[in-house]
């Protein structure tokens, strides 16, 4: 843990001290009133904020909130436009102020961070044709270097990515939970980069994430832990996510080393960084930092909400590269757990399928709540 003994500010102390570990710190949060009153410059200047991801359930708190929004809705009422269309105005809108606010960041780290993420349509989840249409579409549409489209890492997902990539753009890989589907994410990113290499494309200006979540799998898994009820079961709880996470980035460090990674190497491609999502804790009895604390390793991202950025910043505790160092004991527990007769395959299998529907849900409800704003004067979505 950091100890302060100037009078300088301590929550600069920890964010930068995360930041020099290699960490990229990102917001898990966009709206168009944190665009407008400038808390969004504030965290870049403030916070060592160096990124932004949404998802549709942050779209669907922003936008269905209205804050903000009322004039464009009410233009778009009087054009008559569809519902998807007047979100999909709407979200790239705000994906592209944003990314102007983050350009300066982008254009200093040669394009490593100053990224803005948004995601494909969530109903496109298991059609790979339609994924990639959307995805064109909307790096066509938010129009700047610095935006990633978000594809889910879904059986369909896996060959759009790699379609996605080889078309030069830039790919947030999201809903990941499993090891096995991770490693599939980096194949499709390798073929991505392949294929767009075959075609002569720049790789130095392709990038890629891979938003590996992590509080879900302790909340599934905590759960089945409290139903078995032993104190070997109870012992348990709190450490499988951060083991799971440990793995993937044992996996990311071979794949990235590896002869398929190193024959691209005169390309000049950018590795596929571990993005750590979902790392606001979720069980009260945690420490509200452990999902930031317990994951600093160099070359990934910790995308966080504004509630778990602020803790950081205040009571953090950076003590070094905190993953690289646990890959026995991250096997242990999961082997641990296992053992105790809950199925990995099963817990991610429905965390994945859980994730799919959450987002299906907020978007649905951001459609919904977009209708009832344009009134009569706006066409239903098809």
């Amino acid at each position: 843990m950091i100890t302060v003994t100037t009078e300088a500010t301590p929550t600069a102390g920890i964010l930068e001290r995360l930041a020099d570990e290699g960490v990229s710190i990102w917001l898990d949060d966009l709206s168009r009133k944190r665009i407008e009153s400038g808390n969004l410059a504030e965290l870049i200047a403030d916070r060592n904020v160096v990124g932004v991801t949404t998802n549709p359930s942050i779209f669907q708190a922003a936008i269905g909130s209205g804050e903000g929004y009322q004039e464009q809705l009410a233009d778009l009422a009087v054009r008559g436009v569809t519902v998807d269309e007047a979100v999909r105005m709407m979200t790239t809108a705000d994906v592209r102020a944003a990314a102007d606010i983050l350009r300066p960041v982008y254009d200093a780290t040669d394009g490593r961070d100053g990224r803005v993420s948004i995601e494909v349509d969530p109903r496109l989840a298991h059609d790979t044709t339609a994924t990639v249409a959307e995805a064109g579409q909307l790096a066509w549409l938010v129009d700047r270097p610095n935006v990633m489209i978000k594809i889910p890492a879904t059986r369909a997902g896996l060959p759009a990515i790699t379609e996605v990539i080889a078309q030069g753009i830039s790919v947030n890989v999201t809903l990941i939970f499993s090891l096995e589907r991770y490693r599939e994410v980096m194949d499709a990113y390798l073929a991505g980069l392949e294929k767009a290499a075959a075609k002569g494309l720049d790789l130095s200006h392709i990038h890629s994430v891979a938003s590996f979540f992590v509080s879900r799998v302790d909340a599934e898994i905590d759960k089945r832990l409290t139903a078995i009820g032993t104190d070997e079961a109870l012992a348990l709880k709190g450490r499988a996510a951060l083991a799971n996470a440990r793995l993937a980035y044992e996996a990311y460090e071979a794949v990235f080393s590896g002869d398929r990674w190193t024959a691209l190497a005169g390309s000049w491609p950018n590795k596929q960084r571990p993005l750590w999502a979902s790392t606001g804790v979720k069980d009260p009895a945690y420490k509200d930092t452990l999902y930031v604390d317990q994951l600093v390793a160099p070359g990934t991202v910790n995308t966080m909400p504004e509630a778990t950025l602020n803790a950081t910043a205040d009571h953090g505790e950076i003590t070094g590269d905190t993953v690289t160092g646990g890959y026995a004991q991250a096997r242990a527990d999961l082997a641990a757990v296992e053992a105790l007769g809950i199925s990995y395959d099963d817990v991610v299998t429905r965390l994945e399928d859980e994730g799919v529907a959450k987002f299906e849900v907020a978007w649905q409800d951001l459609l919904d709540a977009v209708k009832k704003s344009l009134g009569s004067k706006g066409a239903d979505a098809e």
